[in-house]
């Protein structure tokens, strides 16, 4: 250990380059040898003007180092720059997702939801009796309007209604078993208003055996119907298996009649079928998976895109499920996921719908410039779409972070998402609390900020912007010939089987070849860095990168300089460690001479030991005092 530190002592000895070790002779080498301007003259010039170039380095020195601040701050923030630039060549054909509003045939669901479409019947009639009562009883209590149902429909989370015409002692009715559910009191109609101030249409949500209830309140019964029903809908459906669903949705060849792409004949066949919770089955042109060619568009225009005519049977909508006749489509990359319900649009039957498309191709920088992701690997969100083989979007982060946090919270999942492992779709029976909680967390501005701080946009993306317009197909003139036709081309009956409440024309193209990309540049680099570090050293001390290295070659000098110090120091005080403490001056050399031969002159107070009697008797160091020159005389004479 000893021979290591004497080692490491030399090495710093040796690192060492000025001519001393202290501060003030290596500021002196330093400024002689640097070949920086400005400390050159400090210790070259007289005194006025040395304390002149001191304090003009000093602020220059300040100022160069204030401006590094700046220019690596700069570098550090990682900005970017946008470019936009515009190309012209033959493109891929989007991928092409077409569904039907409606999810289900309703002949083919009938059965299921034969008991909640009564139950709904009767709870309109009920709601609607609010507004003709003007007594002072309850407008629920009508003995025609008694009904009885599987209460396992609608205990957990019946339809209220809440008068509200006394607002201090509002009343709950409950619209199922036309029972005053809860009661503060009788309104009285002194201070009657409006319908719709009066009356609350509300979902009665209660946990915890009924102990604990809460409501969602709506504006309109229209509103209250659609989201209790979807709610009982998903219930139902959640525990039915995925085979018999795709079964009782709308097939391809009775939805897709007539197929035409770049003006060559193409069929249902051509599409991918698809399931989603939200529309049913939904067939994807051109989506470009394992096997699969990808189409080209040989020319920009409508003649050389996909058009087809499709049958969205409105005959077949189930009654309170869906409002809108239509068919959803969205226009999506290859090998993604179509999130309709998020992106998709509408194509309203009876009409021809033409959609011109333009392409944006967006590119952004990765790590540390942004937080864009390449593939989702590094997400820490498991993908619940990864079974469709598709790639990573925003939308299905979002959805898989959701459907983990509903599986964490209300320990099951919810019906419109995918299925993670383990788990199990929410439904009444099982899950009689599932609605509470699955409101809690749509509501809660927590979740939703912790998904989106987990998930991470692609860094390569393509967006089609859209331009839409419709008109009304087929005309007057040509609707007779054109119905007998697509009605034996699907059904081979000479009878009309087909109108133009389910009929609608799509004609998706490119409105031209010319496709945008927005890409990120990065606005520094290093070079950018190292450029504007040295033209600031530069300009304001006529330096080069020799002076930074002379500058960092005398921070390291002061380092070891104190280094050096410290150790000397710690040296020194070990050296006075060792040295014996007296309370009194330290002893002459005659006194401790005499310490030998007489044992009485040690100090009272000081316990001495007897110290050992050298072989060879001490000298007597009386000659050797200085005596004056009156008695040297005298001893003289007297010897003569």
């Amino acid at each position: 250990m000893k021979r290591l530190k004497r080692y490491f002592t030399k090495a710093l000895h040796r690192i060492q380059k000025g001519p001393g070790y202290t501060y003030k002779e290596l500021l002196v080498w330093f400024c002689n040898n640097t070949n920086t301007h400005g400390p050159k003259r400090i210790v070259s010039e007289g005194p006025k003007k040395r304390v002149m170039w001191f304090l003009l380095t000093l602020v220059f020195a300040s100022l160069v180092f204030w401006q590094w601040g700046v220019v690596i701050q700069t570098y550090l923030s990682y900005g970017v720059s946008v470019s936009l630039s515009i190309g012209f060549t033959s493109m891929v054909f989007p991928a092409v997702t077409v569904c039907n509003a409606n999810p289900y045939k309703y002949s083919r669901v009938k059965h299921l939801l034969e008991d909640l479409d009564d139950l709904v019947d009767t709870a309109l009639d009920r709601i609607q009796a609010l507004s003709q009562t003007d007594t002072g009883d309850s407008p629920l209590n009508n003995s025609s309007l008694n009904a009885t149902y599987d209460p396992s429909l609608w205990n957990n989370m019946p339809l209220v209604v809440i008068d509200e015409n006394d607002p201090d002692n509002p009343i709950v009715y409950n619209v199922f078993d036309s029972s005053t559910y809860s009661s503060r009191g009788n309104a009285t109609l002194g201070n009657q208003t409006t319908y719709a101030e009066r009356y609350k249409i509300a979902i009665q949500l209660c946990t915890n055996n009924m102990t604990e209830c809460e409501y969602r309140n709506f504006t309109s019964g229209i509103q209250a119907i659609l989201e209790w029903y979807l709610l009982q809908f998903s219930s139902i459906f959640s525990k039915i298996p995925l085979s018999e669903k795709i079964e009782m949705g709308y097939r391809a060849e009775d939805m897709i009649l007539t197929c035409m792409f770049g003006g060559q004949a193409c069929s249902y066949r051509n599409f991918t079928q698809i399931y989603d919770p939200d529309y049913g089955n939904c067939y994807i042109f051109n989506w470009g998976q394992e096997g699969q060619e990808l189409m080209e568009s040989a020319n920009p225009g409508a003649d050389f895109g996909l058009r087809m005519v499709i049958d969205i049977d409105q005959k077949e909508y189930i009654p309170f499920l869906q409002t809108t006749g239509a068919a959803r489509l969205i226009l999506h990359q290859q090998r993604s996921f179509p999130f309709l319900k998020d992106l998709g649009i509408y194509a309203m039957p009876g009409t021809e719908t033409s959609v011109a498309v333009l392409v944006d191709q967006t590119q952004h920088l990765e790590a540390p410039y942004s937080t864009c992701t390449v593939n989702g690997s590094d997400i820490p969100v498991a993908n619940l779409y990864e079974k469709y083989n598709s790639s990573y979007s925003i939308q299905s982060c979002l959805r898989s972070c959701f459907q983990e946090r509903m599986v964490e919270q209300c320990n099951c999942a919810h019906y419109l998402y995918p299925l993670p492992d383990g788990a199990s779709y929410c439904n009444n029976q099982d899950d009689p609390d599932w609605v509470s909680c699955y409101y809690q967390m749509e509501d809660s501005v927590t979740v939703r900020e912790r998904c989106i701080d987990l998930c991470k946009q692609p860094c390569n993306d393509s967006n089609y912007r859209m331009t839409i317009s419709m008109a009304d197909w087929p005309s007057a003139a040509a609707e007779d010939w054109i119905f007998h036709v697509l009605s034996f081309e699907k059904d081979f009956s000479p009878e009309i089987t087909v109108d133009s409440n389910s009929i609608i024309l799509l004609n998706i193209y490119f409105q031209e070849f010319n496709y945008r990309t927005i890409s990120e540049s990065a606005t520094t680099n290093l070079v950018w860095l190292l450029s504007n570090l040295g033209g600031q050293f530069g300009f304001w001390m006529g330096g080069s990168v020799l002076c930074i290295i002379e500058f960092g070659e005398i921070i390291i000098d002061c380092i070891w300089i104190t280094i050096l110090k410290l150790l000397a120091c710690r040296k020194a005080r070990k050296e006075k460690r060792r040295r014996p403490d007296y309370a009194e001056p330290p002893p002459t050399i005659s006194e401790l001479v005499e310490a030998y031969s007489n044992p009485g002159f040690h100090h009272e107070d000081l316990d001495h030991t007897s110290m050992p009697i050298p072989g060879t008797p001490p000298p007597k160091y009386d000659s050797l005092r200085v005596q004056e020159m009156d008695a040297i005389e005298a001893i003289s004479s007297d010897e003569e």
